[in-house]
């Protein structure tokens, strides 16, 4: 039989908040993190906006006293704590930064310390996805070099820039020896971060796996390129109206960056050490559109061949779904597609089933993405409050038509058993996730 998969710890620093609990209040309250870009200076760059992680300090303290499986005064200890210094801080790249905050708020939330002597680190792993890795970095050394040469390339240049370096500082920092690991996979990176270590659980590879995702690529190049490829919206003026999924007035999607951070556990393991738990990991699938690099499948196939895969994962009747998390970019492809395959996949969705895009009020955080929903997704089960789509005013004829609940603009209370995150990315690349009550 395979191994149930639980979530006993969550950390998060998104658009939204700097915490798990700030991120969700501020989506069940159908809050926009959406703004005018202050990382660089965007004027004249036709894409203004973006969803930034707002006044994080990355030397700020997780806790009043952070606990770890090994004193961070000790000279052996593995890692530091957190990046504490000027010297420290340059060693990594922003996402790096962000992941290593989500992942102790995830320690710390999870109670493992308490029983760590019991716990082999061989048990526990990490699978941090991150879609482009360290761009804004690449991009200041590049300018550098141009500038002065290449004695000034600092030394640190691949640590910051290398998408694995999320999850190998923090496998280092909570001393985790198991599976170390980094799906890039663009915007499915995080989901099948999640999945994969859903995977190494069930089989008995891990009893403990740190999963999620981090990005953090709001700098010139990143929106340079996503803007030239008429991909985001420019709706520079009104940036909290600007990601709009669903809506027919939607003009493309709006970047945004973070880090989120699940701990999946064995649940006869969770249970022995008395873990609370959020929920669980019922289904997982996986496809290729096999199409088209930026442009998904008509009528959604690809990812609509994900669905179905994760249904028969869970063995569950898609009328058992509540809730799905779109991936829903607000672009004018893909939000049609992606709800045509849903009604597929739901026939009587219209019964029983919310829809809703989360990216309405974070933006898109690409490799975090996948990360960021499941934890929505978790907690609209655990609690039984579905985040909304904001924005939503004029819904698409194309998705009207199939009469299904898109959840526009408030929150709604509804008792769920199992929610559904879709993912899909660039290359045709797709992954769905079910979670389910317990």
């Amino acid at each position: 039989m395979k191994r149930r998969v639980v979530i006993t710890g969550m950390g998060a620093v998104t658009p939204l908040g700097l915490s798990v609990a700030e991120t969700w209040a501020n989506a069940l309250e159908g809050r926009s993190g959406i703004g005018k870009i202050s990382h660089f200076d965007a004027e004249g760059c036709p894409v203004q906006i973006a969803g930034e992680v707002k006044n994080f300090d990355v030397t700020r303290p997780i806790a009043d006293k952070p606990v770890f499986p090994f004193s961070v005064d000790d000279p052996a200890a593995p890692g530091l704590a957190q990046p504490s210094g000027p010297k420290d801080v340059k060693k990594f790249g922003r996402f790096t930064h962000l992941t290593l905050a989500a992942g102790l708020e995830a320690y710390i939330d999870s109670g493992l310390d308490a029983s760590r002597s019991q716990i082999s680190s061989r048990r526990m792993g990490t699978n941090i996805g991150v879609g482009m890795g360290g761009l804004p970095e690449i991009e200041s050394v590049h300018d550098d070099f141009l500038a002065k040469g290449y004695r000034r390339i600092t030394p640190f240049f691949i640590t910051q820039s290398i998408p694995n370096l999320a999850a190998g500082q923090l496998s280092i920092m909570l001393n985790l020896q198991g599976p170390n690991l980094c799906n890039t996979t663009a915007c499915t990176s995080s989901a099948h971060s999640i999945g994969e270590s859903f995977r190494h659980i069930q089989s008995g590879v891990a009893d403990i796996m740190f999963a999620g995702g981090a990005e953090a690529v709001v700098c010139k190049m990143g929106i340079g390129g996503f803007a030239a490829m008429r991909a985001l919206s420019t709706r520079n003026e009104t940036p909290e109206t600007a990601s709009r999924p669903f809506d027919q007035g939607r003009d493309g999607f709006v970047m945004g960056e973070g880090a989120v951070v699940l701990v999946l556990e064995e649940y006869e393991h969770a249970k022995k050490r008395g873990a609370k738990i959020y929920g669980e990991v019922v289904g997982y699938g996986l496809s290729a559109d096999a199409y088209h690099i930026t442009t998904p499948a008509p009528e959604g196939e690809g990812g609509g061949r994900a669905m179905d895969a994760a249904l028969k994962d869970a063995a569950i009747n898609p009328d058992q779904v509540g809730y799905v998390n779109a991936h829903g970019t607000s672009t004018p492809a893909g939000d049609v597609e992606e709800s045509r395959a849903i009604a597929r996949r739901f026939p009587n969705g219209k019964n029983h089933l919310n829809i809703s895009s989360t990216k309405s009020m974070t933006g898109h955080l690409l490799g975090a993405a996948g990360a960021i929903e499941a934890m929505f997704s978790v907690l609209a089960i655990k609690e039984g409050r579905i985040p909304p789509t904001i924005n939503l005013e004029n819904l698409d004829p194309g998705c009207a038509e199939l009469g299904l609940d898109f959840t526009p603009n408030r929150m709604v209370e509804k008792k769920i058993q199992y929610a559904l995150s879709n993912s899909f990315g660039f290359g045709g690349t797709n992954a769905s996730l079910i979670f389910g009550k317990i």
